[in-house]
């Protein structure tokens, strides 16, 4: 599969509920009333992209298809610019598309150290690996530090990644102090010269402020060896949990001081309007989205492709 068809693909479920509902809804030589609109506002909350962006997208079908006899391409034409300039936001995400690397900042000098939030369950540890991936297909030398201590099988799993991938990683008996081994990773990268540390950590909740604690400890003891890590603070949501990733959103992004994120499991919800819901009320990039389950299907978030994905037939 190419790109676009694997993005189509893993955004079936979100895009079949959208064209369901434009084709059952609006019909050529019908009028568009208050009524139709009405029930389209909810079909588009239904895929969990909030009110605030379904207010908007109706406001503008209202005011250029109100009243009128229904085209059903111009509508969808106007339901997809819409939907481009929300995700767009503030113009940020407007990443080179030939770089998949290019949504990621770059330290001026030694490694760049990419630190990745979640709470549990939500794809984080897969998601590391997949950012490693691309990394390596890049020929870029990386180190993983697994910081979740708390878990013996996260560190597992991250240490069966590492080997698959054949990339350095620094790990600790369970239990261990999570800012010991952020500090431990950051100093092997600089004495290997890799070009990127990943650091995992603890999958937590939002309410476990403890923990929360932990994530500024884990970026004060990084910046003892690299200054001006880390570079990079990414927040892995789970798509299938809807407007419940917001909420996560907002307490990750003030603990670990969050630059972008990543949007994971888009390929098993139907929810995949949350990704406008995230964008319009946090002004947060999403940077990659999850498409799959295996190590490729980590796709550079740009908003053009997306919509073309949730339109294409």
């Amino acid at each position: 599969m190419g790109l676009f068809d694997r993005l189509k693909s893993g955004l079936k479920k979100t895009k079949d509920i959208l064209r369901t509902d434009v084709r059952d809804l609006f019909r050529s030589g019908e009028i568009l009333d208050d009524s139709l609109l009405e029930d389209f506002e909810a079909r588009l909350i239904r895929t969990d992209m909030g009110v605030q962006a379904a207010d908007r997208i109706i406001s503008r079908l209202r005011e250029e298809h109100g009243g009128r006899v229904v085209d059903v391409d111009a509508v969808w034409d106007t339901v997809r610019q819409e939907l481009v300039e929300l995700l767009r936001g503030d113009g940020s995400g407007g990443w080179d598309l030939n770089d998949p690397l290019s949504p990621l900042a770059r330290a001026d000098s030694g490694p760049t150290v990419i630190l990745v939030a979640g709470v549990n369950g939500a794809g984080k540890t897969t998601s590391i690996a997949k950012i490693a991936c691309l990394l390596q297909t890049h020929q870029k030398r990386v180190v993983l530090a697994a910081a979740d201590t708390f878990r013996a099988a996260a560190v597992e799993q991250l240490t069966k990644w590492s080997e698959r991938l054949g990339c350095d990683i620094v790990r600790k008996e369970g239990g261990s102090d999570p800012a010991a081994v952020a500090y431990e990773g950051a100093s092997r990268a600089v004495e290997s010269g890799a070009d990127y540390l990943i650091v995992d950590t603890a999958g937590r909740l939002q309410t476990q402020k403890n923990l929360m604690d932990e994530l500024n400890k884990i970026r004060r003891v990084i910046q003892k060896v690299i200054p001006d890590a880390p570079h990079e603070s990414l927040l892995v949501l789970d798509a299938t949990t809807g407007q419940n990733g917001l909420s996560q959103a907002r307490s990750f992004s003030e603990a670990v001081q969050c630059t972008g994120l990543i949007l994971a499991k888009l390929d098993g919800t139907a929810r995949g309007g949350v990704t406008v819901a995230i964008r319009q009320d946090m002004g947060i990039p999403v940077k990659y989205i999850g498409v799959g389950e295996q190590l490729e299907d980590l796709e550079l978030f740009d908003p053009e492709g997306f919509v073309d994905a949730l339109f294409a037939s």
